[in-house]
């Protein structure tokens, strides 16, 4: 997940933030305005400690332990300008004070200064930090790397290998005898490829993205990724997919707005079955210290070769939000609708509208596991009657997937996942469930 990475180095800032360098409350000379402040900051109360001390810091400016505390309490709610200024003051008059170091190099991240963040926390790492914290702390410049690196221009790219199996890989409905009334009322029978099968999974995938920086707001990105799927026996449902896209990105402050051209390229048993083309614009907000929303537009031409009554245009808009929820979780919500409009003249019942939601979420589980967990849920309802059946088609789809992430060796995650997939629809031929099971191993590099 995209926004599940930004988040982590959310998670660290936080971990910094509790790790008590030098424990203020163990000083006898702190009163108790500071240690209730304290005491909330380190409960994941900044706001209440923040409102505690704020009315107080043109007094008591300059007091060490309550410059130290409201610098703490302002990182947690996100006033990092005011964090440097009551931090710097701590410095002047305690220069080996660890925990406000620390926070310093938190707050100079937070108004966007990496290289002198990068320098505080090493130096508060060097001042004989606990092992646990100086472990945190690398975490921590790691992250500002990371970070970094989104600034400059660069590439990244991965090569991934799948295993598992598929209880339906036609995605067709488990009976293959159908009554069609357009024919009276007839019985056919279903080609047996139409018909629910389940497979063994085998993949193959590959991707790289990159950037090129023209100045600090605009720069031009891109990419591409290929997926191949084999199923042994059942080579007909072998499929290949290639996907590149290309355009310009443009920051300003926290905010970020992407424009790029995409094609889409889904072949199956060697031959060309979708191709889509398109435009998709997208902004994202990143001003708050733990949440982030945005929304998008798509637009794209989905053309089917060799079945061109099925073309349609395709128009979506959508909107997200993520919140980092404690410490050690993330979890994010999405919503949209669109429709597909039939190119054909005659065709309408091949277009619909659609309305969807996705949620869902990670957590850090133990040592090195992270699990996930989502729910989309999809509406369609489609423009004519269907010729073959008389109705028009209503298809309500949902999809629930977990897994985990398993990233115990550098540049390495191996990720088990199952998800399932239901779709009811007033067709029968549109009628199905599938469940798929599989353990990826990918490689970035």
């Amino acid at each position: 997940m995209k926004n599940a990475s930004r988040f982590k180095l959310r998670r660290v800032c936080q971990l910094v933030l509790c790790a008590a360098l030098l424990p203020l409350a163990a000083h006898a000379e702190v009163d108790a305005l500071v240690r209730e402040a304290l005491a909330l900051a380190e409960a994941g109360q900044g706001r209440a400690a923040y409102d505690l001390l704020e009315p107080q810091e043109v007094k008591r400016a300059g007091d060490p332990d309550f410059d130290t505390v409201f610098g703490i309490a302002a990182n947690q709610v996100g006033e990092h300008a005011r964090a440097v200024m009551a931090l710097e003051r701590v410095m002047l008059v305690q220069p080996r004070n660890g925990r406000a170091r620390a926070e310093l190099g938190r707050a100079m991240f937070g108004v966007g200064d990496a290289r002198s963040a990068r320098t505080l926390l090493a130096q508060a790492k060097q001042d004989g930090a606990p092992a646990e914290v100086a472990a945190t702390i690398d975490t921590f410049l790691r992250a500002i790397e990371r970070a970094e690196a989104d600034g400059q221009s660069g590439w990244r790219g991965y090569v991934e290998g799948t295993v598992g199996s598929d209880s339906n890989v036609s995605a067709g409905p488990a009976n293959g005898n159908v009554a069609v009334p357009q024919f009276g009322g007839q019985v056919i029978a279903l080609n047996p490829n139409a018909v629910k099968q389940d497979a063994t999974l085998f993949g193959l995938g590959a991707g790289i993205n990159g950037r090129y920086v023209i100045d600090s707001r605009l720069s031009l990105i891109g990419g591409a990724n290929a997926n191949l799927r084999h199923h042994p026996g059942d080579s007909v449902f072998n499929n290949y997919q290639l996907a590149v896209n290309g355009g310009v990105a443009y920051r300003s402050n926290k905010d970020e707005f992407t424009a790029v051209l995409t094609h889409d390229d889904y072949s199956q048993n060697g031959n060309s079955l979708r191709v889509q083309d398109g435009l998709i614009a997208e902004w994202t907000n990143r001003r708050a210290q733990t949440s982030q929303y945005g929304a998008y537009l798509q637009y794209s031409r989905l053309h089917y070769p060799g079945a061109s009554v099925r073309d349609v245009n395709r128009t979506v808009v959508g909107g997200s939000y993520a919140q980092q929820l404690g410490d050690k979780a993330v979890g994010f919500a999405g919503i949209y609708l669109g429709r597909e409009q039939a190119t054909t003249a005659g065709n309408d019942f091949q277009g619909h509208k659609l309305t969807g939601f996705r949620l869902g979420g990670q957590m850090d589980v133990a040592a090195d596991w992270t699990g996930f967990a989502g729910l989309t849920y999809e509406h369609r309802g489609y423009n004519g009657v269907n010729p073959l059946f008389n109705v028009v088609r209503n298809d309500n789809q949902s999809t629930l997937s977990l897994g985990a992430n398993w990233n115990g060796l550098k540049d390495w995650r191996i990720s088990p996942q199952i998800s399932y997939t239901r779709v009811k629809s007033n067709i029968v031929i549109n009628d199905y469930e599938r469940t798929q099971i599989f353990v990826t191993a990918r490689r970035a590099f």
